[in-house]
């Protein structure tokens, strides 16, 4: 049997944290091995234990969700970070994904698909509640004309890559799939997300979908 995730809840609310805790145990797959309450604690344990998910409420007291996130992309987290919030207001899922997030759920979602989607994260996809992809379709349609000339741009390897982001592959996945190393890839997306003029791997696998339409 494969190895659980680790997952690091980050969460205001004890009594959310102990309720998705438990529901998380009843997985094999996946495994809490941390908790924290507000973001600069969860900033200084997502460093140490690097877990491969952390969960993340946007809602919190004093560092909130987005602020927490920023400051872990600044630190060099490469943990997988999810949120998991009530908000499904545009400019916060927006607002999240240009920071770095590998997935934005919310907590009205049954909880046999929130965990169905850790579980997809933890495998490398990306992971958005469905009513909200429309939100980064809209906000990335700006420019499309010239992103479409940019587009030209990409050498075949960033293009074949590219549609590999677009299915919420990560870079180990990636690589593994073109059979070349993980370092490759990342110069690779590296220099595709600079031709496309986006701002994470996330904007540009919403683009290539939203290209395909």
């Amino acid at each position: 049997m494969s190895e659980a995730a680790s997952i690091l809840l980050v969460d205001d609310h004890p009594l959310l944290r102990k309720g998705l805790a438990q529901l998380i145990e009843l997985e094999d797959e996946l495994e809490v091995i941390g908790e924290a309450s507000d973001g600069k604690t969860a900033l200084a344990m997502a460093q140490e234990s690097e877990p491969d998910l952390i969960v993340l409420d946007l809602n919190m007291q004093g560092m909130d969700g987005l602020d927490t996130l920023h400051a872990m992309r600044a630190a060099n987290v490469t943990s997988r970070i999810i949120m998991l919030t009530v908000s499904d207001n545009d400019e916060d899922v927006v607002r999240a994904m240009t920071y770095g997030a590998d997935g934005y759920l919310l907590k009205d979602m049954d909880p046999e698909q929130i965990l169905e989607r850790l579980k997809e994260a933890a495998q490398g996809k990306l992971v958005i509640s469905e009513k909200l992809t429309h939100v980064l379709v809209g906000a990335l349609r700006k420019g499309d004309n010239s992103r479409a000339q940019q587009l030209a741009k990409l050498t075949s390897r960033e293009h074949e890559i590219l549609k590999h982001l677009a299915k919420g592959l990560s870079n180990k996945l990636i690589a593994r799939e073109l059979d070349i190393s993980d370092g490759t890839v990342k110069v690779h997306v590296k220099h595709i997300l600079k031709k496309l003029n986006l701002k994470s791997r996330v904007e540009a696998a919403v683009w290539m979908i939203n290209q395909g339409k």
